[in-house]
């Protein structure tokens, strides 16, 4: 069946919905969600059309975090790009650094020693888990007016990303914008003792994902994301949803075990899915992935071969990439699904820089599907619609 026939049959709501259809007397009210709200996590602004309280359609507006970094990154050279990118999707920079780099090193013919590769695979698995745990108690908060627990568990959740975050520290200098991944591998390698810490923190975080569910285990909670902004395995696929929301939707999809980097290849990994597509299943196939992230870590941890972390060399790391010309499309999974780089070699700086640049982030397609989900559904209910897709604005934006 057919998008718009599905539309016709009332099955999704119809982003391209005539309002004058309604009388001029309908008592239609237009009412504003942003671009400042609490429940946004960015500066986004969705209008609303409702008949009471009842959304009948529902019109997102972005561009308030625009910032060219696409136009920015073709005026700088390839090693530059990195720490510009940490800013787009500002709670997992991880993945940022390690998609333009994949990107770069796909088109210059880069080898990766492994070293470097399992090392990339445990920062973007503890960057996971630190952006789903922020996702986490976000959510719950925005929920949380209903919930006894609601704001206990944020603060929890954000008690233990600060234990990655000081993980992050101590390799890179920096808590929040690292620049640690570059062309052809990594630029810090771990400080004494820093694994035995690592999996001290996954240890005690794996022990702490039961509390939360037990916080959550609530029958309000329940009734405010069960049967809420159901996306079906079509509508997902039609608008291009990846990640968290795709897997939510039924779709067993994911870039580490169907099209592995790094060194997925070397690890077994268990991909959750669920089948109901709502904002509860969304929940449920994140807390999942959080255990599996952990341990991913901890057995990667364990395997972490001896070698150099860059190009072949212990420390030092390119000053400089030069690419003549070509062009290459790399694609990884971050917390919020399919990050993709689309680079053309041959730029200004005596192709030091890429002549195009251009990226394809998951939380866009996110956001896409507000018009299609929000309809039908309660205006409370839009934040938490929009929590359990958890859109990042600097990655919509750009």
């Amino acid at each position: 069946m057919a998008v718009s026939d599905h539309i016709r049959s009332g099955r999704w709501g119809d982003p391209y919905l005539d309002l004058s259809r309604y009388e001029a007397d309908a008592d239609l009210l237009e009412l504003n969600m942003g671009p400042q709200h609490p429940s946004t996590h960015g500066v986004l602004r969705v209008v609303l059309h409702l008949d009471g309280e009842t959304i009948v359609k529902a019109v997102p507006h972005v561009g308030y975090l625009h910032r060219g970094v696409e136009k920015l990154c073709e005026k700088l050279t390839y090693v530059q790009i990195t720490p510009i990118v940490d800013k787009n999707d500002y709670v997992a920079p991880m993945t940022n650094e390690q998609a333009v780099n994949l990107a770069v090193e796909a088109l210059a013919g880069i080898e990766v020693p492994r070293r470097a590769r399992y090392l990339r695979t445990i920062l973007a698995e503890l960057q996971r888990v630190a952006s789903h745990l922020l996702w986490l108690g976000t959510f719950a908060i925005d929920l949380g007016g209903a919930l006894g627990g609601g704001t206990s568990l944020f603060m929890y959740c954000f008690r233990e990303r600060e234990l990655i975050m000081d993980l992050f520290e101590e390799l890179t200098g920096s808590r929040f914008h690292y620049n640690t991944h570059t062309p052809g591998g990594n630029r810090h390698d771990v400080p004494e003792g820093w694994g035995a810490k690592v999996k001290q923190v996954m240890r005690l975080i794996e022990g702490r994902l039961d509390e939360y569910t037990a916080v959550l285990d609530h029958p309000i909670f329940e009734a405010r994301t069960k049967d809420i902004g159901v996306i079906d395995a079509e509508l997902a696929l039609g608008l291009g949803l990846s990640g968290p929301i795709l897997r939510a939707s039924g779709v067993d999809h994911d870039l580490r075990r169907d099209a592995p980097y790094h060194a997925y290849d070397e690890i077994e990994l268990n991909v959750p899915v669920a089948a109901e597509g709502d904002c509860h299943a969304r929940y449920r196939v994140r807390l999942a992935e959080m255990r599996e992230s952990i341990r991913v870590v901890l057995a990667m941890m364990d395997g972490l071969p001896e070698g150099p972390i860059n190009g072949g060399r212990a420390i030092k790391t390119p000053v400089q990439v030069k690419i003549k010309s070509g062009q290459a499309y790399v694609a990884l999974e971050t917390p919020r699904g399919e990050l993709g780089t689309y680079v053309i070699g041959g730029g200004d700086n005596r192709h030091a820089s890429p002549y195009r640049f251009k990226i394809r982030s998951p939380s866009l397609h996110a956001v896409s599907a507000l018009p299609w989900v929000l309809p039908g559904h309660q205006v409370s209910d839009v934040v938490a619609i929009l929590g359990s897709l958890d859109p990042i604005l600097g990655e919509v934006d750009r």
